[in-house]
């Protein structure tokens, strides 16, 4: 090897040097370090989702886990129609590009009051027959359930219009909106 290739080997090092550390941010100590730190905060996650799921302590039963503190206080069937009917106008004209509104409920009735296990949500399921604006006549499944509304502040409604239920969420025709 002559002195030129010496020189040029020398300064070739240099060059990996400095850019071996500069991809590696330091010395072998360091990645070394680096390593270990990663190594040892993926085992210690490892075995925290190993460990058991605790139950509930007694103060936290006692304060913010209070479970469902159901009233059962429903109002009557009467009461959704004009949530349900200005809902139905909003979901028609922003979704389905369509001018339909309730214009009417008669034969308003109640179906069934809490008909599953104690401990659920109550909830009072209704039927009604709604004239609407296209002049035909749909039948209304719907349920009030207590604290099903706005963060859960007071009682909401769900409902379905049988024949106009265009997303099929309570297919078919509107059962799953029944008990």
């Amino acid at each position: 090897m002559g002195r030129k290739s010496v020189h040029e080997s020398a300064a070739a090092a240099k060059i990996c040097d400095k850019v071996a550390n500069w991809l590696v941010g330091g010395s072998i100590m360091s990645c070394a370090s680096r390593c270990i730190r990663s190594v040892t905060a993926a085992v210690l996650i490892g075995l925290g989702a190993l460990a058991p799921a605790q139950a509930a302590s007694w103060l936290e039963k006692n304060i913010y886990l209070s479970g469902p503190n159901y009233d059962g206080l429903l109002p009557p069937c009467e009461a959704a129609l004009d949530k349900i009917a200005s809902r139905f106008a909003q979901k028609e004209g922003r979704f389905w590009n369509s001018n339909l509104q309730i214009l009417d409920f008669e034969r308003v009735r109640e179906i069934a009051y809490r008909p599953w296990a104690a401990g659920t949500i109550p909830r009072r399921f209704c039927s009604a027959v709604a004239t609407v604006s296209d002049g035909l006549k749909h039948r209304v499944n719907y349920w009030i359930g207590e604290d099903t509304g706005m963060i859960g502040m007071t009682w909401g409604v769900e409902w379905c219009v049988v024949g106009l239920d265009r997303d099929w969420a309570y297919n078919p025709r509107c059962k799953m909106a029944r008990p």
